[in-house]
C-alpha cells in the first residue's frame, strides 16, 4: 500500500541520493573525456544548455511519476495508465534496463575497487605497467573484490531508504566532494595545468559541430540516470509536501557541478603529463582512461613527489571514483529490489537475496568475457565485429534502451497522463509552479522536441550499433 511506501527522511538526504546515483564514472571520467575529444569548453557549454533544455525537464517527469503512483516502475506506468498493457511493457523495460545496468556496472565497481585496493599496497608502478590491466581482469583477486564489493552493496541496502541509501549517501557524497576538490587543488599547481583550464573554460564557437553536440547530449543524458527508473523509484519516497521542481534543479546542479569539476582535475591532468597531447587522439573509453592512462600520469608524479605521494595521488582518485561508483550501483540496484518488494510483496531482505544471485550470476557471466569462457568472449556477431557478453549487455542496455525509456515517459506523461494531473502532482509542494515559465516550457517540451530528439538518437544508435549505419552523421555531411 502506498501509506506504507519508505520515505527518505530529508530532503537533503533525497538529493545527495539521487545525486549519488547520478554521479557515477561518467561523470569523474567520461564528461572529462568527452571534453577532451569534443573542443574542451565548446562541449562544456552545450552540456551545460542540454542539461538545462532537456535534462531537468525528464528528470523531473520521472520523478513526478514516482511520487504520484508511490510505486516502483511498472506499478507506476500501470497504476498511472489504468493497466494498459503496453504502458506495462514500459514498466518491465523501466526495471529490467537498470538490472542488465548493474550488472556490467558491477563489474567495473569491482575493477575500481582493486586498483584502489592495489594502489593502497604500493603497487602503483604495477598498475602503470603495459598489460596489467589484462592481466587483473582476468585474474583469480578478481572475484575476491566482486564479493567485498557485494558485502557493501548489500549493507547498504539492506538499511532500507532512510537507514541505508540516504545514510550513505550522506557519507558518501560529501566525502567524495571532498577529495575531488583535494585532487582539483593538487593537480592546479602542477606545470602546464592552465594550459589544461584555458582549453577547458574558453569556448571556441568555431568548434561546435555535430560530433560536440551529440557527444554533449548524449554525455548529459546519461550522467544524470535517466531512462534507468532511478528518479521513478526514488520519487516514489519522496514526500508529498516535497517540492519537486526544486529538489530536481538541485539534483541537476550537483551533478552537473561534480562533473565540471572532474574536468577541473583530469583535463589539466592530461596537459600536465603531456604538453604537447593531441586531445583527439585520447580513447573513447572511459574505462581506458581510467585503468591504462591515468595510472601512468600518477606514476610520473613520483618525479616531484616521490613514489609514496604518487601512490597516495592515486589511492584518493580511485577511492574517489570507488565512491562514485557504489553510490550509483546501490541506486541502479534498488530499482529491481523495490520492485520485488512492491509487486510480489516480498521483504526487502528476500529482495536483496533474490536479486542478488542473478546479479552475481550476471555479472560473472560480464566478467568471464574478457578471456576467462571463449563462448562469453565470443558471444555473438554483428556491425561487422565479434561481441562479448559484457558488449552485448553495453551495448543493448546503456547504449540503446536508455534513451528509449527517456521517450516512453515524455509520451507517457505529455499523451496517456496528460499535462493537468502532471501539473497537479508538481503543484503539491510547489505552489509557485503553477503557470510559472517553467511549467508552461516543460509541459511544451516534453509534448514537442524532447520526444523528438530521444527518438532520433535511439534510432541512430540502433543503427550505428547493430548495423554500422551512422545516419545523423551522414545527413549532416
Amino acid at each position: 500500500m502506498a501509506g506504507s511506501r519508505e520515505q527518505f527522511g530529508s530532503k537533503l538526504g533525497f538529493v545527495l541520493a539521487a545525486a549519488g546515483s547520478a554521479v557515477g564514472i561518467g561523470n569523474l571520467v567520461g564528461f572529462p573525456v568527452g571534453a577532451a575529444k569534443n573542443g574542451g569548453g565548446a562541449f562544456l557549454l552545450m552540456y551545460a544548455i542540454f542539461v538545462v533544455a532537456i535534462c531537468l525537464p525528464v528528470m523531473i517527469a520521472e520523478m513526478t511519476v514516482g511520487r504520484a503512483s508511490q510505486k516502483d516502475p511498472l506499478g507506476a506506468y500501470t497504476g498511472l495508465s489504468n493497466g494498459s498493457r503496453k504502458w506495462r511493457i514500459a514498466g518491465w523495460l523501466s526495471i529490467i534496463t537498470p538490472f542488465m545496468i548493474a550488472v556490467f556496472y558491477l563489474v567495473i565497481t569491482v575493477w575500481i575497487f582493486g586498483y584502489f585496493a592495489e594502489s593502497a599496497m604500493g603497487n602503483l608502478d604495477e598498475l602503470a605497467a603495459p598489460g596489467t590491466f589484462s592481466n587483473f581482469i582476468t585474474g583469480n583477486s578478481l572475484f575476491m573484490y566482486m564479493a567485498l564489493v557485494l558485502g557493501i552493496v548489500y549493507f547498504i541496502l539492506q538499511g532500507g531508504v532512510k537507514e541505508g541509501i540516504e545514510k550513505a549517501a550522506k557519507i558518501l557524497m560529501p566525502a567524495l566532494f571532498a577529495m575531488l576538490l583535494l585532487l582539483v587543488a593538487f593537480v592546479l599547481t602542477r606545470d602546464n595545468a592552465l594550459a589544461g583550464v584555458e582549453f577547458y573554460l574558453v569556448p571556441d564557437l568555431s568548434k561546435i559541430n555535430a560530433q560536440v553536440v551529440n557527444g554533449a547530449l548524449s554525455q548529459a543524458f546519461f550522467s544524470l540516470s535517466l531512462g534507468m527508473g532511478i528518479m521513478i523509484t526514488y520519487g516514489s519516497y519522496i514526500d508529498k509536501r516535497a517540492n519537486l521542481p526544486s529538489s530536481a534543479k538541485l539534483v541537476a546542479l550537483t551533478d552537473t557541478a561534480v562533473a565540471f569539476t572532474a574536468g577541473l582535475m583530469i583535463l589539466p591532468a592530461i596537459f600536465s603529463f603531456n604538453p604537447t597531447v593531441d586531445t583527439a587522439s585520447l580513447s573513447e573509453s572511459s574505462v581506458s582512461m581510467i585503468f591504462s592512462y591515468l595510472p601512468q600520469i600518477f606514476l610520473a608524479l613520483q618525479d616531484s613527489i616521490g613514489y609514496f605521494g604518487a601512490s597516495l595521488v592515486a589511492c584518493i582518485f580511485f577511492l574517489l571514483v570507488f565512491f562514485a561508483a557504489i553510490t550509483s550501483l546501490v541506486s541502479i540496484f534498488e530499482v529491481p529490489v523495490s520492485a520485488l518488494m512492491s509487486e510480489k510483496g516480498a521483504s526487502r531482505k528476500a529482495s536483496l537475496l533474490i536479486c542478488g544471485a542473478l546479479l552475481v550470476l550476471f555479472s560473472l557471466m560480464c566478467a568471464f568475457s574478457f578471456g576467462l569462457v571463449g563462448f562469453f568472449t565470443n558471444f555473438v556477431f554483428y556491425a561487422g565485429a565479434d561481441k562479448s557478453f559484457f558488449d552485448v549487455v553495453y551495448d543493448v542496455f546503456y547504449d540503446t534502451i536508455l534513451p528509449l525509456n527517456g521517450l516512453l515517459i515524455c509520451l507517457f506523461v505529455a499523451y496517456k497522463w496528460r499535462h493537468y494531473a502532471f501539473n497537479q502532482e508538481l503543484e503539491q509542494g510547489a505552489p509557485e509552479y503553477q503557470s510559472s515559465f517553467l511549467e508552461r516550457y516543460i509541459n511544451l517540451s516534453l509534448k514537442t522536441f524532447i520526444p523528438v530528439v530521444l527518438a532520433v538518437i535511439f534510432t541512430n544508435t540502433v543503427l550505428v550499433k547493430y548495423f554500422g549505419i551512422d545516419v545523423v552523421s551522414m545527413l549532416i555531411s
